[in-house]
């Protein structure tokens, strides 16, 4: 469809300097930093509601929105082919602050290494002496400023203010087997376990809607506009002129003087520009989208972080989930996060973890652990009654790459999501060497008094046992970027200033700019993305 046909009878919403699409991680940074000066007006689509959900605000309200959370986009990718045919799950946060408001709050930056790595491979300018300071202007970190953490950003990254005795079990059984220990993941170096720090301020989820958004909103040259559906970016020539998304069952319409900035994740963003006539020119051909400009490398380049879960049962009454001990301990919970921002409630589930090497020769750690007092089964999907613990383990930069593609010309519908996970055989090696840490931590002595039944798999499994085990169940841990590759070479789809190759007035803001995945969780890179981002447009 033409953007002339797309725009007809769309109602007029107004003319601003920067429409940008998607209230996420990045998308909350760039609309906070832009309007802080008074004369630029700026428009901000969410296709979400607003975060007002008292399961948002407190952090293990996470744990308890279910598989039918209106505020989850709930995407399934297309059939992993090295899973079993499998169907996976890809939650994703449909709200204002995107996942930064349903996510585990986890504050994790990857390594130096993983920076360089960007500007070597073209992104230049995003090295790691490049993007610290962008690190350390959004933090709030609660220990103090130091050389690598800032003390007076918005985003507050604070120390857990309950930690649960299992997962003092887990930190014991660390040290029982010689593991390493570390109490900053984001400082000298990454490797060895400990307690993780989380975006919480005073006992709250400190989202990126919370931590930017929200004291930008009294602002009169910033509007906000919740449940608005992106259609497609339109163009005067090959120029970005404004965007056309549905909201309350219309069309309608908004014009950007400047740009247009997606960030709408590594998914939405490629499968925007894919309907705005930007992408692979004979896939886009397939579905009757005008090629605008033929750039095969939209929607590929996925990269994710498969995740691969230990589950065993106990007794203890410290476990998370469906059991009296749970049940009973919330009357008490509730009062304490209300009173004072502490206890059960401020809980992240996955207090503890760390990041190991799975061959003592590597560099850096190559798999990370996340572990959970309770059965966090399928997403949390599949519920088991009484109690137990669990541990996740994934593969932190996956050589299997994967694509985001069309399955419909219409703006309303999922875009094919295909991680292609374990593609590369390297990733499933380094799996099943870290399911063997998962079973030995876990088999530790201090382990013995809350020690059940294993789940799905045996004591004692051979390799070939484990890969099976991880073909039935495995499935992402929520990290999908790199589906707009920035970089120096013509097929990039953006430049290192974050500009769309071969168009005016475009850009791409999100996790999916990233050339390959980081080791760690996204979301305080992404954030960092939106900072840097923001001074690239600021200067353009």
């Amino acid at each position: 469809m033409k953007n002339a046909e797309a725009n007809a009878g769309a109602s007029p919403v107004g003319e601003f300097d920067y429409v940008i699409v998607g209230a996420g991680s990045a998308g909350c940074v760039l609309a906070s930093r832009l309007t802080e000066d008074p004369t630029v007006r700026v428009c901000l689509l969410e296709a979400g509601p607003p975060d007002t959900s008292p399961l948002i605000r407190a952090p293990l309200g996470f744990a308890f929105q279910g598989k039918n959370s209106p505020i989850n986009w709930r995407f399934d990718t297309v059939p992993q082919k090295h899973l079993n045919n499998r169907v996976c799950f890809q939650p994703r946060g449909r709200v204002l602050g995107g996942s930064s408001s349903i996510n585990a709050m986890i504050y994790i930056r990857g390594t130096p290494r993983d920076y360089d790595t960007w500007a070597e491979l073209g992104a230049e300018g995003w090295s790691y002496k490049d993007v610290l300071p962008y690190f350390k202007k959004s933090e709030h970190q609660e220990r103090g400023e130091s050389e690598r953490h800032g003390g007076s950003g918005p985003l507050w990254v604070s120390d857990l203010r309950y930690r649960n005795p299992l997962s003092e079990v887990f930190l014991e059984a660390c040290r029982e087997l010689q593991l390493p220990l570390n109490d900053d993941f984001n400082g000298e170096r990454q490797e060895g376990m400990g307690f993780y720090q989380v975006t919480q301020k005073n006992g709250r989820r400190c989202s990126s809607a919370a931590a930017f958004l929200a004291p930008a909103l009294g602002r009169d040259n910033l509007l906000v506009i919740t449940d608005a559906r992106a259609e497609r970016v339109s163009f005067d020539g090959r120029r970005a002129s404004g965007l056309s998304f549905r909201r309350g069952g219309k069309t309608e319409f908004v014009k950007a003087r400047r740009e247009v900035i997606l960030a709408a994740g590594a998914f939405q963003s490629p499968q925007v520009l894919m309907l705005s006539g930007i992408g692979p020119a004979a896939h886009l051909k397939e579905f009757g989208v005008d090629v605008i400009h033929d750039a095969p490398e939209v929607g590929g380049n996925l990269q994710d972080h498969l995740d691969y879960i230990a589950l065993r049962r106990t007794r203890s009454p410290d476990t998370i989930g469906m059991n009296f001990s749970m049940i009973s301990r919330l009357p008490g919970a509730i009062l304490a996060y209300k009173k004072r921002g502490e206890g059960l409630l401020t809980s992240n589930l996955a207090e503890v973890g760390g990041f190991l090497k799975t061959d003592p020769a590597l560099p850096e750690p190559d798999v990370q652990l996340h572990f959970i007092p309770g059965l966090v089964d399928d997403h949390g999907r599949k519920q088991h009654l009484g109690g137990g613990y669990s541990c996740h383990v994934c593969v932190l930069r996956p050589k299997s790459r994967g694509t985001v593609r069309l399955q419909s010309p219409d703006p309303m519908a999922p875009p094919a999501i295909d991680p292609n996970f374990l593609s590369d055989d390297d990733d499933l090696r380094r799996l099943i060497k870290g399911a063997r840490m998962v079973f030995r931590l876990l088999d530790a002595p201090a382990f013995k008094p809350f020690d059940g039944e294993q789940l799905y798999i045996g004591r004692d499994p051979d390799d070939a046992a484990i890969a099976a085990d991880i073909r039935n169940r495995s499935d992402t841990i929520y990290h999908p970027v790199g589906t707009c590759r920035m970089g120096s070479d013509a097929k990039a789809v953006l430049d290192p200033q974050l500009r769309v190759r071969g168009v005016e007035g475009l850009r791409v803001i999100d996790a999916s700019v990233m050339p390959t995945l980081v080791g760690g969780n996204t979301n305080a890179p992404s954030i960092m993305i939106g900072e840097k981002g923001a001074d690239l447009v600021k200067a353009a």
